[in-house]
């Protein structure tokens, strides 16, 4: 089944809604096809939305849910791919020490 949130989330001038599916990627590529989206509009998990295809959406067959449940259904059907998380190494500054006192590999104070 597809789903998607109502429109709420602000970028670039324009407000927009993510559209997921329970069952499959296959499933959601197929929709966002149908609806005229663009594959660019695909980020990891559930496709962007603009507010303008929110009604061409709903009437293909997506339904409207609450913006707090679409990563619950996306957990629920094993299809959530989270942004990865940067290892701690990565989201230091130059020049800073690591934990231990010990700096990340390669780097060198002087």
């Amino acid at each position: 089944m597809l789903y998607l949130d109502p429109p709420a989330v602000p970028w670039r001038g324009r407000l927009w809604s993510h559209l997921i599916s329970d069952v499959s990627y296959a499933e959601l590529h197929a929709f966002a096809e149908m609806l005229g989206a663009p594959r660019r509009g695909f980020d990891r998990d559930h496709y962007d939305l603009p507010a303008e295809r929110f009604r061409a959406a709903v009437w293909l067959g997506a339904t409207v849910i609450p913006s707090r449940e679409v990563v619950r259904l996306l957990r629920a059907a094993d299809l959530r791919r989270p942004k990865p998380r940067a290892s701690a190494e990565a989201r230091q500054l130059p020049g800073q020490v690591g934990a231990g006192g010990v700096l990340p590999a390669g780097v060198r104070l002087g």
